[in-house]
């Protein structure tokens, strides 16, 4: 597989055509940034990490029936992906309280929720990735209502494996990101799920193994993502 000319780059990763218009490659970058790009920042072997995460996970959802952008992975920090047409909608699951919705709702950090929360914000840096409705997202164009059902069950339903997935490796699935976008008449799960992407809490003592780290100058960055990693990949 030819990789050609670069077509998307953004805050962390590089998408380049190849010499199938059906396929790109998704080139996983270190760059770090928080808050809307407000913050910026490096994490050492970030690409390599999150690289590995994501091509572990789109598999065992693919083999849940979950359809994904995954072909295969490329190398360290390449994987070789379907050409998506991407939905301007990020579809946010929250199964405990925790950033935006603490400070929004009031709920006290760690609180348990006994419904998961499906959210939809629009995917415009500019704007700061609002949150909206449906009724914004088709008045937008975005997507119909058909399609942003499609999206929010396939979220719920990620959902329920990923946390019995992580659950099963002693992490909790506080909340996590999702994209999708359009491919040959189907919606498939695009982007990634990574400690980018996602809140994930030690099982027994709550601590932070994602991004808030760098957020929030806990330190411990890169090992936080390298526990993660060991934990989902099964590494000693």
């Amino acid at each position: 597989m030819k990789k050609g000319t670069q077509l998307y780059e953004g805050k962390a990763k590089k998408v380049f055509l190849t010499d199938d218009n059906d396929l790109v490659i998704q080139e996983f970058k270190d760059d770090a940034t928080a808050f809307n790009n407000k913050k910026k920042g490096t994490i050492a072997d970030k690409g390599v990490v999150n690289n590995a995460i994501s091509c572990k996970l789109f598999t065992m959802l693919e083999e849940h029936g979950i359809r994904t952008h995954l072909v295969e992975k490329l190398s360290d920090r390449e994987m070789l992906c379907r050409h998506l047409d991407i939905i301007k909608v990020e579809v946010v699951a929250r199964n405990i309280a925790a950033g935006s919705l603490v400070k929004r709702y009031g709920f006290a950090e760690g609180t348990v929720l006994e419904n998961p929360i499906i959210e939809l914000y629009l995917k415009d840096d500019d704007l700061d990735d609002p949150l909206m409705n449906e009724s914004h997202a088709v008045a937008l164009g975005v997507a119909t209502f058909e399609e942003l059902f499609v999206l929010k069950n396939c979220a719920a339903e990620i959902n329920v494996v990923l946390k019995q997935f992580f659950a099963e490796r002693k992490l909790k699935l506080v909340d996590f990101k999702l994209e999708f976008g359009r491919h040959k008449g189907e919606i498939l799960l695009g982007d990634e799920i990574s400690p980018d992407t996602c809140r994930f809490w030690d099982l027994e003592t709550n601590e932070k193994l994602d991004k808030d780290r760098f957020r929030f100058d806990l330190g411990g960055v890169e090992n936080a993502y390298s526990e993660v990693q060991k934990r989902v990949l099964g590494l000693d």
